[in-house]
């Protein structure tokens, strides 16, 4: 029974590293091929529309709502120290350092990464990227590669919004809601930012978009190797993509963090 079990444990773990290593190699295929002539502008600018545009309703509903909470806790934890009125940087250094970069991946791959995985699935099963290989086109180069340039411009832009919009939502939470000095709400923001803390959020934006689109494209990409072929393949690798993206979003949190602290 032991040995069974420990069997059982082994597999997992080698279908786990051998899916790990699959995906640093589709990753580093990707990021070769953005350095591969002529580049694709036109399918850049396409992926930036859809996962940058796209998802600025989206940023800017949860990053103010997000803010509001914040100020909301923020201001009935604080003024039981008497210290209410370091309510702005508490809320600013919160969303700059964790919360944007780290909600507007998670909205983003629900968003954008679930489509982008559900595309190239679709294009697997029916396919399509064959027919890319049989007319000599490079499919990761062709597919992967534009989305990966238009996730990294597109993750820092989109975290810097939900910050700003976070922000000001912990302004209205704050100071009109609950009476705080608007002033000192806006200069405790601004004297407690850092470089150090934009940075930190920019190298965080920039990983969860490599690490995102990697994870999504690559699920859609190799659908019938995890999933199977069919409409429940792609069901199945969309839901995978997502998830997976979350979780690791979650853990190289810890671990940029824990480097940048």
């Amino acid at each position: 029974m032991l040995i069974q079990l420990i069997e059982k444990f082994g597999a997992i773990i080698l279908r786990q590293l051998e899916s790990l290593g699959r995906i640093v190699l589709f990753f580093l295929s990707g990021v070769i091929n953005i350095f591969v002539l002529p580049f694709q502008f036109k399918k850049i600018i396409d992926h930036l529309w859809f996962i940058g545009s796209k998802s600025v309703f989206v940023i800017v509903l949860t990053g103010f709502f997000t803010g509001m909470v914040l100020g909301l806790q923020g201001y009935y934890s604080l003024v039981k120290f008497g210290s209410e009125a370091a309510l702005g940087s508490a809320v600013a250094l919160t969303l700059i350092r964790e919360l944007g970069p780290v909600f507007t991946a998670i909205m983003v791959t629900a968003r954008a990464g679930s489509a982008m995985a559900a595309e190239l699935g679709v294009m697997r099963i029916s396919e399509q990227i064959d027919a890319l290989k049989t007319m000599h086109i490079n499919p990761v180069r062709f597919l992967f590669t534009p989305r990966i340039i238009a996730a990294v411009i597109s993750f820092p832009l989109l975290t810097a919004l939900f910050d700003v919009v976070g922000i000001f939502g912990g302004y209205i939470s704050g100071s009109i809601m609950l009476g705080i000095n608007q002033y000192v709400y806006m200069d405790t923001v601004i004297k407690s930012i850092e470089i150090a803390d934009i940075t930190g959020g920019v190298y965080k934006a920039v990983f969860f978009g490599f690490i995102v689109t990697t994870i999504c494209c690559y699920r859609g990409y190799y659908t019938h190797l995890s999933s199977g072929f069919g409409a429940r393949g792609v069901s199945l690798s969309t839901t995978n993509a997502v998830v997976q993206s979350c979780i690791y979003i979650f853990i190289f949190d810890y671990i940029i963090t824990f480097f940048l602290v």
